[in-house]
């Protein structure tokens, strides 16, 4: 799905930007974690709930390891950026 393709993007004033479609995203969902000065989009292909449910064993319901995968990632961002000196 990825393409070696660097692509600058206009945010509008209500926080909107739009991807190339070369990028190939498009109908898609991504996840989109700031890391100090920039941000990183992550694709989410399907229900990842559902994909991992083969494969992933939890008590957790799907709310609550969404909320943890949230605080890890906005964690391991500040980390990174830090170590950057972006922060």
């Amino acid at each position: 799905m990825w393409v070696n393709y660097l692509s600058v993007v206009d945010i509008d004033d209500r926080g909107r930007m739009t991807i190339p479609k070369e990028i190939g995203l498009r109908g898609s969902r991504a996840a989109i974690i700031p890391a100090g000065s920039f941000l990183v989009v992550v694709p989410i292909v399907g229900d990842p709930y559902k994909v991992a449910s083969g494969w992933l064993d939890t008590e957790r319901d799907a709310k609550a390891l969404k909320e943890a995968a949230e605080r890890k990632a906005a964690e391991d961002a500040t980390v990174r950026a830090r170590r950057r000196g972006q922060r």
